[in-house]
């Protein structure tokens, strides 16, 4: 997701510093270089030193003749954004008045005026975040163009946003936004089918390959796993979803890509618990094919369709994707094998009418993928 890309680290004083490492960690993994940059706050809640170990390179704790600010941030800097992650009210405030005082600061000012994306994941107790000035600050900085990870609400705080929040900030700041402008409709994970109050039938998909294509303007209807990017509907079932698409794909929706692996089967659920100890016989009735429903519905649009196989073979899957595209009208359908449910890597083909094309890799780089077919066909 972050290949090659040069990542600034700000780090300030909330005691959300102490994530830093795993951080800088997770932004290496996805392929970023990273260079941290602290105040003196920060320095008093982690060293510099495990600063300097998590990123592999020298901290940045003070401004010297060096003009370390203009090295890392100028417009010829070595940075290809700035993300200041924890960033404390008294941070937010500063860059909003372009106030200088800290090495972090300094970078900010630094990075909007050379025209270097900016990323800011707050963290702060709850009161302090709802503070009208702050929320003025935020709002103030957001209008400059920079990307806010909004923080978790919880126990009184606005704690830091996830490592996978942060890196999805990241990687929007760093890529081209091939759907800037659209509003796309994108499912993603596993549906779920209840068969008594407590027990359930589902499936292994992850979901991750739906929340990769969410880089733009998206709604994306998933399986409720906590999402920060992107208009979000968290739904169950196979029924459930299909409403909740209807509803947002008739708010003036451009596509919709089904990328969700969407329960062909649902069963009456039993109003109380089912006792084990002796064989039962589910009667399993076919559940509402979304894409069907939606293509019925509205006609003229756009739909990206996702077909699993278990057969392991290209040209049957190939077929099937095409089966499925004549069927129901779809611009192209991401074909793979079940095998990869659930993994970080992927194999897959893009099917169209005329022709098949390999994408090997992580699930992030087949969801800029899509997203980047997408756009060819609105260009078409």
């Amino acid at each position: 997701m972050l290949e090659g890309v040069n990542v600034a680290l700000g780090v300030t004083g909330s005691i959300a510093a102490v994530k830093v490492v795993e951080l800088a960690h997770e932004l290496r993994r996805r392929g970023a270089s990273v260079r941290a940059v602290m105040t003196d706050a920060s320095t008093g809640i982690i060293h510099p030193w495990a600063v300097e170990f998590a990123t592999d390179d020298d901290v940045v704790t003070e401004i010297t003749g060096r003009v370390e600010h203009v090295e890392l941030c100028g417009r010829d800097g070595w940075a290809d954004v700035f993300l200041v992650a924890p960033a404390t009210a008294n941070t937010v405030g500063k860059i909003a008045a372009a106030i200088d005082d800290s090495p972090v600061t300094t970078t900010a000012t630094t990075a909007l005026g050379a025209g270097v994306p900016v990323v800011i994941a707050p963290a702060m107790h709850e009161p302090m975040y709802d503070h009208p000035g702050v929320l003025d600050a935020i709002e103030r900085v957001r209008s400059w163009g920079v990307e806010f990870v909004d923080p978790r609400i919880e126990e009184g705080k606005a704690k830091i946003a996830t490592e996978e929040a942060i890196v999805t900030g990241v990687a929007k700041a760093t890529t081209e936004q091939t759907l800037a402008g659209k509003s796309v409709v994108v499912t993603a994970g596993a549906t779920t089918e209840s068969i008594d109050p407590i027990r359930t039938l589902s499936n292994r998909a992850s979901g991750r390959t739906g929340r990769a294509v969410a880089r733009a303007d998206v709604t994306l209807v998933h399986d409720g796993d906590d999402v920060h990017y992107a208009d979000a509907l968290a739904v169950e079932s196979a029924a459930e979803m299909l409403e909740a698409v209807e509803a947002a794909v008739d708010a003036d929706a451009d596509a919709l890509v089904s990328a969700a692996a969407i329960s062909d089967f649902t069963v009456e659920a039993a109003d109380e618990k089912i006792r084990s100890g002796e064989a039962r016989t589910l009667d399993l009735e076919p559940a509402p094919k979304l894409i069907d429903a939606v293509r019925e519905s509205h006609p003229d649009l756009t739909i990206v369709g996702f077909k699993a196989e278990t057969t392991g073979d290209d040209e049957a899957m190939v077929g099937e994707a095409r089966r499925i595209m004549d069927r129901v009208g779809l611009a192209f359908v991401v074909a793979n094998d079940a095998s990869v449910m659930g993994a970080d890597e992927t194999r897959a083909l893009v099917v169209r009418a005329d022709e098949a094309s390999e994408y090997v890799g992580s699930k992030d780089g087949l969801g800029a993928r899509v997203a980047a077919e997408l756009a060819n066909e609105f260009e078409k």
